[in-house]
């Protein structure tokens, strides 16, 4: 009944996921030296497919440019032979569908929710450095490139070049679809009951092809007009070029070592990825609902199975789509498929009029959910939550922005375990004192993380004095916390201690050591 009631906002919802995703699709194919069908291809298996299968509501699937470098490096392995690289996805979904039979997707829980929020807060950065140079008219890089070093050097000295040739044309288009989008998003909009199912990105880009066309028809020199000749324009490539690109896998190469490593290393690159994908989308989901991440692994794999069998690239969950998903209102899986249809579409029977659009409009609709990722006031908001937030939170921001999605999470996840230890250590114990008296309270269940923490109180304790050391409120001490104890009731004999244990070991009882006269 939920998603009947919401289906037009969705349907409108994975419109603009479209017009996000097309760009990205062709261009990540075209980063990863495959034709173009192959980018399509997964699109739309991601969005019917891997979207039906899964029990995200918001989440999207697609090519991921965390992939790119795995695939150029095959391909060059296996001597451009698209065929043998279409096996390697086949066999990495299967890898994707058996993690996900042995619940290894659950790893996800164990990722700070600083860490999260630090990758979207990134990758809204990414979007943003990354679509400059196309709101500048500078589109001589990828779109859906998000590596910090381009093939002109790094992501500022693209920003340097567009900067230093700007085209007029460009940034009008931008600036227009730009204030299109921002007056749709206004309260007086919104409430308007027919802008729930006529998106502003469409709106937008509409205005933007009809202002380059008008561009055309001016005799201004130098003209304003976006070309295709110059990459200014989206560019699908037609039914006939589809359909001679086609190819099925080769079974013949199932022997061959690279393959099999190539499977792998797409299969756990790729579930890593769609696992922070899932979590952040739960977290952008309106109505944080979880999403089951085996379940999804298996979504995942059974879409990338079927991407090799047809000529795709591996697909993963994506960042990207999914924020564009949630910012455009999809409150339903009806938007993810509806986008993967309407990619089918496309490749099939609109060319004609979608390879007329500028890339400077779509960067007008990039640029504005990378701002929603990474709004100034969520960062504050961090910030005033404590260093043990906003210290891993930052230095994922940064590793997502200056790296990858990947090394940014890795860096920000073994910064944030380290904070979660400190806190622990603070947190474990309680040491209290009456005149020659000591109690030591176990705080909560101790693990081996709190080691130095007891070590240094316990020594901290003063010769001939008493020591109560209670464990009441754990109900789990690990047993390298327990070497610590016994081996301070023994050297404690020698310095005049008496030490009493309560509760300790999950047994209640206590036990009284004399010191030895």
């Amino acid at each position: 009944m939920k998603i009947r009631s919401s289906v037009g906002s969705d349907i409108s919802a994975g419109l603009v996921v479209f017009l996000v995703a097309l760009p990205l699709c062709l261009g990540i194919a075209s980063a990863s030296g495959v034709p173009p069908i192959f980018g399509l291809v997964a699109g739309a298996i991601g969005g019917i497919v891997t979207g039906a299968i899964s029990r995200s509501p918001i989440s999207v699937s697609g090519p991921a440019a965390g992939l790119v470098a795995i695939i150029l490096t095959a391909l060059a392995q296996l001597n451009n032979n698209f065929a043998a690289l279409q096996l390697a996805i086949v066999l990495a979904g299967a890898i994707q569908i058996i993690l996900g039979f042995l619940r290894l997707g659950s790893l996800a829980n164990f990722i700070p929710n600083s860490v999260i929020k630090g990758m979207l807060a990134g990758i809204g950065v990414v979007i943003i450095l990354k679509q400059i140079p196309h709101a500048l008219g500078w589109d001589k890089d990828y779109e859906g490139d998000f590596e910090f070093l381009s093939r002109f050097g790094s992501t500022f000295v693209d920003i340097g070049k567009a900067v230093a040739s700007a085209n007029p044309g460009a940034i009008l288009i931008f600036v227009v679809g730009s204030a299109i989008i921002l007056f749709w998003d206004s309260k007086r909009m919104k409430a308007l009951a027919f802008t729930k199912f006529v998106p502003g990105a469409l709106i937008a880009v509409v205005a933007g092809v009809l202002l380059n066309e008008l561009f055309k028809t001016l005799t201004i020199t130098p003209s304003l007009a976006l070309s295709a000749e110059d990459n200014h324009l989206v560019k699908i490539p037609t039914y006939q070029e589809l359909v001679q690109s086609f190819s099925l896998p080769d079974w013949s190469a199932i022997n061959n070592k690279t393959v099999w490593v190539t499977a792998f290393t797409i299969a756990i690159v790729a579930s890593i990825e769609t696992l922070l994908s899932i979590d952040a989308a739960d977290k952008l989901d309106t109505q944080r609902r979880v999403t089951p991440p085996n379940r999804e692994l298996v979504a995942q794999g059974i879409g990338n199975t079927l991407c090799g069998v047809l000529g795709g690239l591996p697909v993963t969950s994506v960042v990207v789509r999914t924020s564009a998903n949630a910012y455009a209102g999809a409150t339903s899986k009806v938007s993810t498929i509806s986008h993967g249809f309407l990619l089918v579409i496309a490749a099939t029977l609109g060319a004609a009029f979608l390879n007329k659009i500028p890339l400077a409009v779509l960067a007008s609709v990039l640029i504005l959910v990378g701002y929603k990722l990474a709004k100034p006031s969520d960062i504050k908001k961090v910030y005033e939550s404590g260093l043990d937030q906003f210290v891993p939170f930052i230095v994922t921001l940064l590793g997502v922005v200056f790296t990858d999605l990947l090394k940014g999470v890795i860096v920000g996840f073994f910064l944030g375990i380290f904070f979660i230890i400190r806190a622990n250590h603070h947190r474990s114990f309680t040491l209290v004192s009456d005149d020659n008296n000591y109690l030591l309270r176990f705080n909560k269940d101790i693990t081996f993380t709190s080691k130095a923490n007891l070590t240094t109180l316990l020594d901290s304790i003063p010769d001939n004095s008493n020591l109560v050391v209670s464990g009441v409120k754990s109900d789990f001490i690990d047993s390298d916390i327990l070497d610590i104890l016994h081996d301070f009731v023994e050297s404690s004999k020698y310095r005049g201690i008496t030490t009493q244990l309560q509760q300790i070991d999950g047994k209640t009882w206590s036990k009284k050591m004399e010191p030895r006269s």
